[in-house]
């Protein structure tokens, strides 16, 4: 085929938190069978995803996703005891800013937005200019978990609020062919529980030592369980997540309706909890699979709109 005949192509990658590795096996396989998207859009870690896939950095990610375990992904759970957010977020900032701080998204070699919100206002904000770093923080800030951020100020937080599958900023960007990924087709599934206390109280925690009154551990144990939950019931997180995911659910099932997208790849990544970030093979096989069963659809789509 053509490249210079073929249409324009614009994938939409939605939110999910840990489901998001799902987009990992969907992008490379897309690669894999010549099907490069020239816009890229994305929301919370689709945007993640998305900026890795432009950068050329999608196998590193791919090789931290799959490193993590239930043990990892508490690492990188850095508590906030005051402020805006239950996690500083600092952690994962050190991680982006090792690969990707050099980067400003309007010198990427393919358009890129990443979707965030105002607070304030739940104004939409498309953030196609500036720090790749400080876009992405912003469109994964999800409220009450990381802190908001302010970028030309403006205090943003995560997009999935307002346009949790960007098929719209695709539209408008020129794409005449757009690929979505919608990561809550299957659900509802349990949400964010997580049982394994024992990886929370053996995590090494900084606060320790300057809690007060010498029991810095058993207050930084205790918060943890009121944060995360226990075996019998949800914690702070993951009730604020659950409800997250099903305001997110909705919203994505009314915009798709009133901008469908030419095709939708949904992976089957239900059963993945929002907070299963060590289940990473499982979502990226996820989306490899649910991309497999509709590269004909895509290649068609193509051949049709080629001019």
């Amino acid at each position: 085929m053509n490249y210079m005949a073929r249409p324009k192509i614009g994938i939409a990658l939605g939110g999910g938190a840990a489901r998001g590795w799902a987009h990992l096996g969907v992008l490379r396989s897309l690669r894999e069978a010549g099907i490069e998207p020239d816009i890229i859009a994305g929301t919370s870690i689709g945007a993640v995803a998305g900026a890795c896939y432009v950068t050329d950095r999608l196998p590193e990610l791919h090789e931290f996703a799959t490193s993590l375990t239930r043990r990892r992904v508490f690492g990188f759970v850095d508590l906030n005891f005051g402020g805006s957010g239950l996690i500083t977020g600092q952690r994962l900032s050190s991680r982006l800013e090792a690969h990707l701080n050099d980067y400003s998204i309007e010198d990427l070699p393919r358009k890129f937005v990443a979707v965030a919100t105002e607070l304030g206002t739940g104004h939409e904000v498309w953030l196609s200019k500036g720090s790749l770093v400080d876009a992405l923080k912003a469109s994964y800030a999800l409220p009450g978990i990381f802190r908001p951020i302010q970028i030309d100020g403006r205090w943003l937080i995560d997009g999935a609020l307002v346009n949790p599958i960007p098929v719209s900023v695709c539209r408008a960007l020129g794409a005449r062919l757009v690929i979505a990924v919608n990561l809550s087709s299957d659900l509802f599934s349990r949400g964010g529980v997580i049982p394994d206390q024992n990886a929370i109280a053996e995590q090494p925690d900084p606060t320790d030592a300057a809690a007060p009154g010498g029991n810095g551990r058993s207050a930084v144990r205790l918060l943890q369980r009121q944060l995360f939950g226990k075996r019998d019931a949800p914690g702070i997180s993951s009730v604020m997540m659950d409800a997250i995911n099903i305001t997110q659910d909705r919203i994505s099932r009314s915009r798709l309706a009133g901008d469908p997208p030419d095709i939708t790849i949904n992976p089957r990544v239900g059963n993945i909890g929002l907070f299963d970030f060590h289940r990473a093979e499982e979502a990226i096989t996820a989306g490899a699979e649910a991309t497999a069963r509709h590269l004909s659809d895509i290649r068609n789509s193509i051949s049709m709109m080629a001019v």
